[in-house]
């Protein structure tokens, strides 16, 4: 496995994970747990990805701002689930807050997805995606 597919694989939760937070109401047992699963899947998903697979971009010419973007749509989400985290789970705003998450979520998937990718292969060699892929894996198990 490649760091693209395991990457992927880690986007196609994050996006059910999103399809089950929105789909929740209330102050509900399910809502807090599934809250809580997409928040610890987002942030060790960052520290892992940030780690593995951006800080070796970040030294690169053409893939820098793009790793920077990547880093900044990290910290922009994490101010949300801070937000989200702030707000009472019965409150309509909850929900707004979770949304407005979901729809940053799904805008960075998409842009590493297609375009970030792309351009992150033509920096790494093959041996090096296996070899990001493992680390980035490992990190995952780790704090899963």
């Amino acid at each position: 496995m490649n760091i693209f597919e395991a990457i992927r694989k880690d986007h196609d939760i994050q996006r059910e994970l999103c399809r089950s937070v929105t789909s929740t109401s209330g102050d509900s047992k399910e809502r807090k747990q599934k809250w809580q699963e997409l928040k610890h899947e987002l942030q060790i998903h960052a520290d892992a990805e940030e780690r593995t697979f951006y800080a070796p971009l970040i030294h690169n010419d053409m893939m820098q701002e793009h790793a920077r973007h990547g880093i900044a749509e990290h910290h922009e989400m994490d101010e949300l689930i801070e937000k989200i985290d702030d707000t009472d789970l019965d409150s309509p705003a909850w929900l707004v807050y979770a949304k407005q998450l979901c729809e940053k979520v799904e805008h960075h998937l998409e842009d590493e997805e297609h375009s970030f990718f792309q351009l992150a292969g033509k920096v790494f060699t093959e041996s090096q995606k296996t070899e990001i892929a493992k680390d980035y894996l490992k990190q995952m198990k780790e704090n899963r």
